[in-house]
């Protein structure tokens, strides 16, 4: 039995997906990655995957490149002859479900993590390609012998509303999971540490909130308030709402924000601050979020959707209306001068994560979903 992953970058499927494919090769199944090239491959690699490496430019609208890049993908799904297929993110879904329609792999898996830049921006761009992003959408994901994994109930409405999938195709999971184990809380003393660090752990999108995130830091910092604001995470070059990098440096310059770059170990990240932000404007079900519940530290989110399926507000953290400085600068305030809080938040957080979010059973809720689909995937060693 095989199955092959498909995702826009070897950066998701190393740093979201890497327990979901180990539990797959646990099962005596085996596992054929494919992603573009970037730092993560030889990672994956050295988990011992097979992972397959295909030009893809995230933000092409080129239709020559687009076509050689669908055609390339048959010609893997025809070599590779998977059972199943998974693909992740909006352009995977499209591009390897016509080619799994091509190919004549029947059973198909489509995780859409987020509605992406096309759904979310409001510029000229991303509302002339709404219509045609929606039509590829609807015709990628009519399989009778498919299934739409989707994040939160706000993305599932909106997909019914648009009639782009039978609603009968449709699997609610919420997120990629946490390790529980990898992200627990410190043993800091919550009111001790001065000034109190607040942090922004995610891609440099303006779609995150970053704008009003430095903009909050601007305005207290400005007030004298005794917070250090720290950004951990790269600009994403294949998405158009990235921030620059120049933008980022200069923010950094004046002392507004520290600028952590990339950062592989979050855990110990999390383990070094006291409060977590993220001011998106939508989202899927966010990780920083959850791996910040996880150890214990309290939430700053927007009420959002897949933000407010994280965080309810007044008990594992603050929810603000989305692109609103003003009343993000209220909610740090806030908890920076309530360490008490902060630490009641925090123990709510983590109680919440491990009874919902913990990654053991997003995992057993995937592989349940394939099993729907290929009964006999599923055998185990024992089993066999």
């Amino acid at each position: 039995m095989k199955i092959l992953l498909f995702a826009n970058t070897d950066w998701y499927l190393y740093n979201f997906r890497l327990s979901l494919i180990k539990a797959i090769r646990n099962l005596d199944i085996e596992v054929v990655l494919v992603a573009p090239p970037g730092n993560f491959s030889d990672r994956l690699k050295a988990e011992g995957f097979r992972l397959i490496s295909i030009p893809m430019n995230r933000r092409s609208l080129n239709p020559w490149l687009e076509l050689k890049l669908i055609i390339s993908l048959i010609s893997i799904y025809r070599s590779e002859r998977p059972d199943l297929v998974h693909h992740f993110t909006i352009k995977p879904v499209v591009y390897g479900s016509i080619a799994a329609r091509f190919a004549g792999v029947a059973h198909r898996v489509n995780a859409i993590t987020g509605l992406g830049h096309v759904f979310i921006s409001e510029t000229i761009r991303a509302n002339m390609l709404r219509p045609m992003v929606r039509l590829l959408i609807r015709f990628a994901l009519f399989a009778p012998h498919g299934r739409l994994i989707l994040q939160n109930g706000d993305d599932q409405d909106l997909f019914l509303k648009n009639k782009l999938v039978e609603p009968q195709h449709i699997r609610i999971i919420r997120g990629s999971g946490v390790n529980m184990s990898k992200f627990i809380p410190s043993n800091k003393n919550c009111s001790a540490r001065k000034p109190v660090r607040v942090l922004l752990g995610t891609r440099l999108l303006w779609e995150k909130g970053v704008g009003e995130y430095v903009e909050a830091a601007r305005l207290l910092k400005n007030e004298g308030a005794a917070i250090e604001f720290l950004i951990a995470g790269s600009p994403d070059d294949g998405n158009p709402a990235s921030v620059p990098r120049e933008t980022i440096n200069q923010w950094a310059e004046e002392g507004i924000i520290v600028a952590l770059g990339h950062i592989d170990d979050m855990s110990g990240l999390l383990g070094k601050v006291d409060i977590v932000v993220l001011p998106s404007y939508r989202e899927g079900t966010p990780r920083i979020l959850l791996e910040a519940a996880a150890s214990g530290l309290p939430l700053i989110s927007t009420d959002v959707p897949g933000c407010r399926e994280i965080v309810i507000s007044d008990v594992n953290g603050l929810l603000v209306p989305a692109k609103n400085a003003r009343a993000l600068v209220e909610a740090i305030r806030y908890l920076a001068d309530n360490p008490n809080e902060r630490e009641r938040m925090g123990k709510e957080g983590r109680r919440k994560v491990l009874e919902e979010f913990d990654e053991n059973i997003v995992i057993n809720e995937t592989l349940g979903v394939y099993k729907e689909l290929v009964p006999n995937l599923m055998r185990t060693r024992e089993e066999g």
